[in-house]
């Protein structure tokens, strides 16, 4: 399938952001004791869960469980420097150490409980299809080129296997809003913003039913 030039573009503008933040960052990285990992991640638990696995409340709480390191570091750094909108994790964040970050990343890259699930089943066949072939007269690209085909992700594509299906669809339907709020510093919601943005609210559902049932 060819891809659109708004995604070629995207991407080579994600490799050079993420060259720059690698050199920002430095070699020398200290090491965080176990009581202050356990201390974050504690904290973490009262939102998205014992085992990072997302909780539904007033709103949804993401999955952590499993997810790409390097795309976790990525949005915990795009809270820090307000390129992604969230009023909670800005505190959160802000308060994170480059070390504190990575090992947060590798903490949960380990955890893979069930997923929640509750989706209705009967958009899961219509979502893997979007999910496997895009829908071409869309310009929506198959979900699979990027995030796998067992949607496990890779590198800073994240992983959605698992994933609230009630997330996921407020995340697309406001992508917008949220992400990418510093068009000098892109990273993969460059890529997503089109996509979000020529999904139907049905097929939006469709997919994330899909996902939310991934191990």
């Amino acid at each position: 399938m060819r891809i659109p030039r708004v995604l070629l573009a995207a991407s080579i503008a994600i490799a050079a952001s993420a060259t720059a933040q690698a050199e920002d960052k430095g070699n020398g990285k200290a090491d965080v004791s176990q009581a202050e990992l356990k201390a974050k991640t504690d904290y973490c638990k009262t939102c998205h869960g014992l085992s990072g696995q997302g909780f539904r409340g007033s709103f949804p709480m993401p999955r952590l469980a499993g997810q790409q390191p390097e795309y976790l570091e990525n949005q915990l750094q795009a809270f820090i420097d307000r390129r992604r909108t969230n009023p909670v994790m800005f505190n959160v964040a802000h308060v994170l150490s480059p070390p504190m970050l990575k090992a947060l990343a590798e903490h949960f890259r380990d955890l893979n409980p069930k997923p929640l699930g509750g989706a209705p089943k009967e958009l899961v066949a219509e979502g893997k299809k979007i999910y496997e072939d895009g829908i071409p007269k869309a310009e929506v690209p198959p979900c699979a080129s990027c995030h796998g085909p067992e949607a496990k992700g890779s590198d800073a594509f994240p992983r959605l296997a698992g994933q609230l299906h009630d997330y996921i669809f407020r995340k697309l339907t406001s992508w917008d809003k949220e992400r990418g709020q510093d068009k000098a510093k892109p990273d993969n919601s460059a890529i997503m913003g089109p996509i979000a943005h020529n999904l139907t609210e049905a097929q939006v559902r469709a997919v994330a039913a899909y996902l939310s049932y991934l191990e």
